[in-house]
């Protein structure tokens, strides 16, 4: 029987009842009406029970161990077999007492007595009938009392509601069945086999697992629909614990053979690495341990490192963050924290190795001493940032190259230029597959140093996208306050970037945000002269292209003369790469007549020049005459360096309207209308009060009309150009100039002097007029560049007229 029990009861087992005992049936219809016609004594011995409640029809075993109880079962047995089963209120109370039980309980039959191996009493009952304590006769040797039976409401037991509440609890009761794994599938016969329905709800309630106190309410429940129902509400309950905790012990299951799967596959992955003589994960991950003890970085990185570690240990090496996590702990092994190398503080070679690798540029190689000179006074200073701005060409990125070599330092650059991802600066973040550090950190890793010469080219360059600004991530770079602690997204930590020098190059200044301009100290790099360029051309340029083609010295010897020329006819630039291309292309014909042998002559002269390089590819303007009005020479700045400008005027029957051609911007457009008006407005001091502005159309033009021409440094030069054309009147000989006007005849300064005075004197110009505030950009140019040159500083437009027109008549001048 106790197979056909639904809760356990492990102490109540029947598993040792002899095989020949008499089987107890399940209690059918005819049995229950010839129970209800069996009269109760008036009396009958009260037994406790501490941990379940007998219902009416049900056989259960109970075991006997107090002392009353034995007692009275001993007597009970030898007499009609009938006692009163109750269930006590508190099981913690061993001896109870009439007022420790319900008044409630159910007449028991004794079926069977039976003495276990442990010498403990188990004793076979089946209830009866429900009754109720009316009066305690006496409470030793065990409690005897004065009982009256107790009646069923039996009223609906025919109804189809109280019918389809009973198979409610029918099927219920197969389902917990199913579910239980505890409950043998046999079970589910008796509940088939069960007819009586009073019986179904007595037996259900007596095998769930409820507490004595819910099985005591059912017990005293008399209205046999409001019983079914309320056995059905428990039912449910218990049905739905039994489903949540199958689901908990599936999911537990599978959890534990998903990772017991896994457990086995990386031990078998371990050993054919083993096997193969490759290194194992946890090998792997003590080596990384062992590198990061010889890491000099601070307690904070360390921790971090290790936190990381023991993150990567507890992953699973199959999944795609696991790469992701390694290449970030493989980058922190990687990268030079606290590691730096120890600078050279010998200027005076520092001075040789600048005047080795640049030729010229004696205030920038000056500026860099300088900066070297502090550094070696304050070892702790943070390291300068610097940026080179010139033209194309001129030396900046070898500048950072030299500056390395002369501190000892190591060197990198990166090429800024088309940047427009704000990650190339600061890095992805590492959730992302395929992330990696920003250039910064990923050159540091290459430099294997914390204080390297830092080249960052073409920093102009750089632009913006919807990917963010990379000159605003800059910002954090490039501040001394802020690069002590630069955040990478991919490193997640502050890394120091305080003892990196930086070097910026730069052609434009312009497109550089104010913000990040601010933060470098600018040094100018300007274009060289034609003498410089010739020395240049024989201290490095010749030797090296001699060198990578394989020919020695004696080969090909180009004169100072020769490679002039060669600067002249076949460059137009500020630089020395074109130069650099043009002497290669002699190399290569040197190499040419060698290999095929061919005559060929090893110190060319200058006529030899167009059969080795061709005709003559730059022509420059140069200074014509002064026959003609209204033809000025203005001095312009270009991105290859300086240029002269020619600014035609002429004049033609019309209505007075003003002309402009040239391809010229909006500034160079609204300089000649203010020449224009300024003239107007002062035609009395300058002559032109009689002269006929509404009967002449005025044309200005700027020769090479394909290149376009902007800004305000040709105001005095297209006013020169118009008063010499209204007054017929020549221009000086060999005078150019430069400088904005106003309104009220001020002369303002202009930048790229030194570059325009250059072009002034490979165009044979012997005079330059300039601001008065430009004075001071001529005085930090070296003698050698302003030989051969007058300057005249002025600050008013009639000062600038006074020197430049003449009073002589132009030739064939018109008569106005």
């Amino acid at each position: 029987m106790s197979k056909l029990m639904f809760n356990s009861l492990d102490n109540l087992s029947l598993q040792d009842i002899e095989s020949d005992g008499e089987l107890i049936p399940l209690l059918t219809t005819e049995d229950e009406e010839a129970l209800e016609k069996e009269d109760l004594p008036d009396t009958v011995p009260i037994l406790p029970l501490k941990n379940t409640v007998l219902f009416p029809g049900v056989v259960i075993p109970i075991t006997v161990s107090r002392d009353k109880s034995i007692q009275l079962i001993k007597d009970a047995n030898k007499g009609d077999k009938v006692i009163g089963v109750v269930a006590q209120k508190d099981q913690s109370i061993e001896n109870p007492s009439s007022k420790d039980i319900y008044r409630l309980g159910t007449v028991a039959q004794i079926l069977r007595v039976l003495t276990m191996p442990d010498g403990n009493t188990t004793i076979i009952i089946q209830g009866k009938k429900r009754f109720e304590i009316n009066q305690i006769q006496s409470e030793e040797p065990y409690i005897k009392a004065d009982i009256k039976k107790v009646d069923e409401d039996r009223n609906l037991i025919e109804n189809s509601e109280f019918n389809a509440i009973v198979d409610s609890i029918k099927e219920m009761a197969l389902r917990i069945i199913e579910e239980s794994q505890n409950i043998p599938t046999e079970a589910s016969f008796a509940i088939k086999n069960i007819q009586s329905h009073s019986f179904l709800i007595n037996f259900v309630s007596s095998n769930m697992s409820l507490t004595v106190k819910e099985k005591q309410e059912i017990l005293s429940t008399l209205n046999i629909k409001e019983r079914a129902l309320l056995c059905l509400e428990y039912m449910n309950v218990e049905y739905q614990k039994l489903e949540l905790k199958n689901d908990i012990q599936s999911r537990v299951r599978h959890d534990l053979d998903q990772q017991q799967r896994e457990y086995y596959l990386h031990q078998q992955m371990k050993t054919i690495q083993e096997e193969l003589g490759g290194v194992s994960y946890e090998e792997e991950i003590e080596e990384m341990r062992l590198r990061a003890k010889d890491k000099n970085w601070s307690s904070e990185v360390g921790n971090h490192f290790e936190k990381e570690l023991l993150k990567m240990q507890r992953m699973n090496p199959q999944v795609a963050d696991y790469s992701i996590q390694r290449n970030y702990l493989d980058l922190f092994l990687d990268l030079p924290w606290n590691h730096f190398s120890k600078d050279k503080f010998d200027l005076k070679r520092a001075q040789k190795i600048l005047n080795r690798d640049h030729y010229g540029l004696e205030e920038v190689k000056k500026r860099i001493i300088e900066y070297l000179a502090v550094l070696k006074l304050r070892n702790d200073m943070k390291s300068p940032i610097l940026c080179l701005y010139g033209p194309p060409g001129v030396g900046k990125t070898s500048l950072g190259k030299s500056i390395a070599e002369a501190l000892g330092r190591e060197y990198v650059r990166i090429s800024l230029g088309g940047m427009r991802d704000e990650a190339e600066i600061r890095g992805h973040r590492k959730t992302y597959i395929g992330a990696l550090p920003g250039r910064i950190i990923q050159s540091l890793k290459k430099a294997g140093t914390s204080n390297p010469v830092f080249v960052l080219d073409e920093i102009d360059k750089l632009s913006n996208s919807h990917q963010g600004d990379p000159s605003s991530a800059l910002l954090e770079v490039l501040d001394p306050e802020q690069n002590a602690s630069f955040y990478d997204n991919f490193l997640e930590m502050g890394y120091d970037l305080s003892k990196v020098m930086f070097v910026a190059t730069a052609n434009n200044l312009a497109p550089i945000q104010p913000a990040l301009r601010d933060r470098m100290e600018i040094i100018n790099v300007s274009g060289y002269t034609i003498e410089e360029k010739g020395m240049i051309a024989k201290r490095h340029l010749l030797p090296k292209q001699l060198k990578e083609h394989g020919l020695t010295k004696d080969k090909l010897n180009l004169s100072s003369k020769v490679l002039e020329a060669i600067v002249e006819g076949y460059t137009r630039e500020s630089g020395v790469r074109g130069l650099e291309k043009q002497i290669a292309k002699s190399v290569r014909y040197v190499a040419k007549s060698i290999a095929l042998q061919e005559d060929y002559v090893s110190t060319p002269k200058t006529s030899d020049l167009k059969e080795i390089l061709g005709p003559v590819k730059v022509t420059r303007d140069l200074y014509e005459n002064n026959q003609t009005a209204g033809v000025v020479i203005g001095l312009a700045w270009t991105s290859v360096g300086g240029d002269i400008l020619f600014i035609e005027s002429a004049l033609s029957p019309g209505k007075g309207s003003l002309s402009i051609t040239g391809n010229l911007g909006k500034i160079m457009k609204e300089s000649s209308t203010i020449a224009m008006e300024y003239i107007k407005a002062n035609a009395d001091k300058l002559g032109l009060v009689d002269f006929p502005f509404d009967k002449y159309n005025i044309h200005i033009h700027v020769p090479e009309g394909a290149t376009p021409k902007d800004g305000p440094s040709a105001g005095i030069t297209m006013l020169t150009s118009l008063v010499s054309l209204f007054t017929q009147k020549r221009v000086k000989k060999n005078v150019s100039m430069t400088g904005e006007i106003t309104l009220r005849g001020k002369v303002l300064p202009v930048g790229g002097i030194k570059e325009k005075i250059l072009a002034a004197k490979r165009s044979k110009i012997k005079e330059i007029i300039l601001s008065e505030s430009n004075r001071k950009d001529i005085e930090e140019i070296d003698a050698p560049y302003l030989k051969g040159l007058t300057f005249h500083f002025v600050k008013e437009m009639h000062e600038v007229l006074d020197i430049a027109i003449t009073d002589q008549k132009v030739k064939n001048a018109k008569v106005l």
